[in-house]
C-alpha cells in the first residue's frame, strides 16, 4: 500500500512540474501545454513501470523514506549546481529559458527522491553503507517468525509441538490463509468441510495457548494481488518477513527451497524424531497383513513406521519377534525390514481362548 501511495505522489509531482512549465507567470497556457503535461505524466508511468520489474525486497518503510529523501535531495542539489553552471556559461537566459531550467531542476529533484526512496524500500535488510568510523549493516535480533500454511494448521501436530514449549518464535498466520481455511470449512464436500473445521479448531487452540505467540497478519505481498496462488503468496511473505515457512505440502516445500525461502517440514521433523533402529536389533511387532512378496508380513510400530517381516505371512494377527536386517528412508517415511530367526510366533488370540 505504501508503494502505491508513493507512486501516486510521484506521478502528481511530475504532473505539477509539467503544469508549471506549460503555464507562464501570467497564468496563461502555452501552445503545447496539454502535450507537455501529458509527456510528464507519461514519463512518470514509464519510470514506475521500469521500477516494477526490479525484484521486490523490503526495508523499514519509515527509515527508508527519510534516508531516501535525504539521498535524493543531495543528488538533486548536486545536479542543480551543474545545471546552473552550464546555464550561466551560456549568458543571460530569457524568461522562457529560465522557466525551463527551473522546471528541469524540479523534475530532477522529484525523480531523484522517488528513485532513492524506492531503491531503499526494495533492498530489504541487506543494504550496507559505511560512514567514517561508523558502519551500518543488517543486524538480526531474536528468532525468525514462523509462517504457517493451511496444511500444517489442518494437520494439527503444530499444536502438539507448541505444547512442548520448544517454540520461541512468533507464529504468523496470514489473513489469506485464514480465508482459505474458512473456504474449506464452508465447502460442499463433507471431507473438506471436516478438514476445514478441524483447522479452525486448531487455530483457536493455538490462540489460547500460552506457550506460543500468535499474530494474524493482514499484510498481503505486493505480488499477491490478482489470481496469484496462495502458495506463491506464502513464499513471498516468508521472504518479506525474513522468516521460515512451516508446511506439510511437498510441492510447496520444493518451490520454497528453489526460491531460497527457509522451510520447516513437519513430516521431516516427525521422521527425524522417530526412534533409531539399527540392523541386528530385536523388535516385537504385530503382523497386520500379508506383504507384497511371497512369505512377507507387514506390521507397524507405535509411531506408524512400517515393518516388513520375512517369513511371517502365516502369522497375520500375531505378535512376532524379529531381527532387523535393514532400514530404508523414503519420501513417504521410514521402512524397517526384518526376519524371524530362531523363534516362534506368539499364539493367535483364538488359540489362547481355547
Amino acid at each position: 500500500m505504501f508503494m502505491y501511495v508513493l507512486r501516486g505522489f510521484f506521478v502528481l509531482g511530475l504532473a505539477a512540474v509539467g503544469w508549471s512549465l506549460a503555464v507562464d507567470s501570467n497564468g496563461s497556457k502555452s501552445a503545447h501545454a496539454d502535450l507537455i503535461l501529458f509527456a510528464f505524466i507519461a514519463v512518470g508511468f514509464i519510470i514506475i513501470a521500469l521500477d516494477i520489474f526490479v525484484p521486490r525486497k523490503s526495508l523499514n518503510a519509515l527509515a527508508g523514506l527519510f534516508f531516501g529523501l535525504i539521498v535524493g535531495m543531495v543528488i538533486a542539489f548536486g545536479v542543480s549546481l551543474i545545471i546552473d553552471l552550464i546555464a550561466g556559461s551560456t549568458g543571460d537566459l530569457s524568461t522562457a529559458e529560465g522557466s525551463f531550467v527551473s522546471a528541469a531542476k524540479l523534475a530532477i529533484g522529484v525523480i531523484s527522491c522517488y528513485l532513492a526512496v524506492s531503491f531503499i524500500l526494495q533492498t530489504k535488510d541487506d543494504i550496507r553503507f559505511v560512514i567514517p568510523y561508523v558502519e551500518f549493516s543488517k543486524e538480526s535480533k531474536g528468532a525468525k517468525p514462523l509462517v504457517l500454511d493451511t496444511s500444517v494448521i489442518i494437520d494439527g501436530r503444530i499444536l502438539d509441538i507448541a505444547n512442548t514449549k520448544i517454540l520461541d518464535s512468533e507464529l504468523v498466520i496470514p489473513r489469506f490463509v485464514l480465508q482459505e481455511l474458512q473456504t474449506v470449512a464452508d465447502s460442499g464436500d463433507k471431507l473438506k468441510r471436516v478438514r476445514g473445521r478441524r483447522g479452525l479448531d486448531i487455530l483457536n487452540k493455538l490462540q489460547s495457548n500460552e506457550n506460543v505467540e500468535i499474530r494474524l497478519l493482514d499484510t498481503v505481498p505486493e505480488r499477491g494481488v490478482g489470481d496469484v496462488p496462495v502458495d506463491e503468496m506464502l513464499v513471498d511473505l516468508s521472504l518479506q518477513l525474513n522468516g521460515k515457512l512451516v508446511t506439510n505440502d511437498y510441492n510447496l516445500n520444493k518451490v520454497a527451497q528453489v526460491r531460497g525461502a527457509p522451510v520447516i517440514n513437519i513430516n521431516d521433523l516427525a521422521n527425524a524424531l522417530k526412534p533409531v533402529v539399527l540392523p541386528g536389533e530385536a523388535l516385537a511387532v504385530k503382523v497386520i497383513k500379508p506383504g507384497e512378496e511371497a512369505g512377507q508380513g507387514v506390521g507397524y510400530l507405535d509411531d506408524g513406521t512400517m515393518v516388513v517381516v520375512e517369513g511371517s505371512r502365516e502369522s497375520v494377527g500375531q505378535t512376532v519377534e524379529l531381527t532387523v536386517t535393514s532400514v530404508l528412508q523414503t519420501s513417504a517415511g521410514r521402512m524397517i525390514f526384518g526376519r524371524i530367526e530362531g523363534g516362534t510366533a506368539s499364539p493367535p488370540e483364538r488359540s489362547r481362548q481355547r
